[in-house]
């Protein structure tokens, strides 16, 4: 169930006792999740735990078996329509199809699809918006480049700023750093913490590395084979004790000295479990 101790407001997207299936064998049980206006709730657990499926399940994406998704004053957030649905909340899942003979400036306007009318008209501040979202992603050199012709990399910041150029209350990240070079996963990490912090976005985001996750949320989501296992902050989630029975590898946690973070440092056969103790 949610951690509710730490709320201060009402939360922007929930989803309640929720149960998740895939041709009748049920992949999440009962899980719960609060997603906060300016904070940014980690999802992680081992491959196969439910991570993107329960965030697949808030965007409306996967329909449960049982349990709500509620959406700030919406009761039922299922039974909104889909355009007033996708200018609250949006999606950057895992991958996309790519589209050929678009350029980027294109893909991007993409994104305002939800306030457009029928004949793309009534969007007077679409054109800020695309512009903004491609400047604090950093592609706005590249608007004019074809998409078919970019990396891996600068796709995934391609989408990304799709997403932001929908300008919602709630964005959901599906491991947003695949494909990121070292520098790219630092700034995109970077961004989501202020699009929380600075403009009260409510963000969910998927993460296979646990570093990360300490790093830019402020709550942290455990889940193992479809169950929630822990849910509180990355100090409370993040213990070398819970991670190594979940992982099944022994996981040294550690504080940072410089940072003050906590820090996972998952331990091989070939680990010098001498070296990391120091850490401890």
């Amino acid at each position: 169930m949610p951690d509710t101790s730490r709320r201060l407001g009402a939360a922007a997207l929930s989803g309640h006792d929720l149960h998740l299936s895939y041709d009748a064998r049920t992949v999440v049980h009962g899980a719960g999740l609060d997603l906060v206006p300016g904070e940014v709730t980690a999802l992680i657990g081992p491959n196969g735990s439910g991570k993107s499926t329960l965030l697949r399940s808030l965007a409306r994406l996967h329909r449960p078996d049982a349990g709500t998704v509620t959406l700030d004053d919406a009761a039922d957030a299922l039974a909104l329509h889909p355009r007033d649905f996708a200018r609250r909340v949006t999606l950057l899942s895992q991958s996309r199809p790519t589209p050929s003979g678009v350029n980027v400036r294109d893909v991007v306007a993409y994104g305002r699809h939800p306030y457009r009318g029928r004949f793309r008209s009534n969007d007077a501040d679409g054109p800020r918006a695309v512009a903004h979202a491609m400047e604090v992603t950093g592609i706005t050199p590249m608007a004019e480049r074809g998409v078919d012709e970019l990396s891996g990399g600068e796709l995934q910041r391609v989408w990304l700023a799709t997403c932001l150029a929908q300008d919602t209350g709630v964005l959901l990240l599906d491991e947003p750093t695949t494909y990121l070079d070292l520098r790219y996963q630092v700034e995109l990490l970077d961004l989501v913490r202020d699009l929380a912090t600075e403009h009260g976005v409510a963000v969910g985001v998927v993460l296979h590395d646990l570093n990360q996750a300490a790093s830019v949320a402020d709550h942290v989501v455990l889940l193992q084979m479809g169950v929630v296992r822990a849910s509180g902050s990355a100090e409370d989630v993040l213990t070398s004790e819970l991670l190594t029975e979940v992982y099944g590898i022994h996981v040294d946690v550690y504080t940072h000295p410089l940072t003050g973070r906590t820090c996972c440092e998952p331990l091989g056969r070939h680990a010098s479990r001498a070296g990391a103790a120091l850490h401890v």
